[in-house]
């Protein structure tokens, strides 16, 4: 399987000429579905979900269809049975991967800020996108996409998510918001948690074969 980092939280995903798209938001990157058969989304955030790309997309390709939670998934109805709302606990194929549902609730912002639904996906057994949660999956999976930086975390709570959820490697995301030296920093304390280098960030457009 080839990952490649897109913008922000989203990442594509490639096997045996199928592509699948995780969280194409509004930091994604120009045309961030061209090409991909199937598309998840973690939840309604702008920078996690853009609803026009996908709309468009959906109408541009017979083919692509959406997974996503119910609050999600609502809101392309006029597609039909291509569209399908998921919850934990679920699983299902998408385009020949296999993807296993954990976690139902995006991390809290405020306590004034309503808690929203958010769905993590791992996908083959191989990679985990917690969307902006730190759930750690029933199933321990090899490949960890980690939060970096947002207004819900501190770089403390990542290194426990790090630790707790014990992967073999890592790439961060949710980056966009950092400048260039923040970036750099994100990247310097990851190599702090991990010397060896089995933590890291990507730069965008970057691909990797786990």
């Amino acid at each position: 399987m080839l990952l490649t980092k897109l913008g922000h939280a989203c990442v594509r995903l490639e096997k045996d000429g199928a592509a699948l798209v995780i969280d194409p938001g509004i930091w994604s990157g120009p045309d961030p579905l061209a090409g991909a058969s199937a598309v998840l989304v973690t939840h309604e955030h702008a920078d996690h979900l853009d609803p026009a790309t996908i709309s468009a997309a959906l109408e541009s390709n017979a083919d692509l269809q959406l997974w996503a939670n119910p609050a999600v998934a609502s809101q392309f109805g006029e597609f039909g049975g291509r569209v399908h709302a998921v919850r934990h606990g679920d699983s299902f194929d998408a385009a020949g991967f296999d993807v296993h549902v954990y976690g139902q609730e995006h991390a809290r912002i405020l306590p004034s800020i309503p808690v929203i639904a958010n769905t993590g996906f791992a996908v083959d057994g191989e990679v985990f996108h917690p969307g902006d949660s730190f759930t750690v999956p029933d199933d321990k999976v090899p490949t960890l996409l980690i939060p970096v930086s947002a207004p819900w975390l501190k770089f403390a709570k990542v290194a426990e998510y790090v630790q707790n959820a014990a992967p073999e490697r890592g790439f961060a995301i949710h980056d966009a918001i950092l400048s260039e030296p923040g970036a750099g920093l994100a990247s310097n304390l990851l190599k702090m948690l991990r010397p060896d280098g089995t933590l890291t960030r990507l730069e965008p457009g970057s691909t990797v074969e786990l």
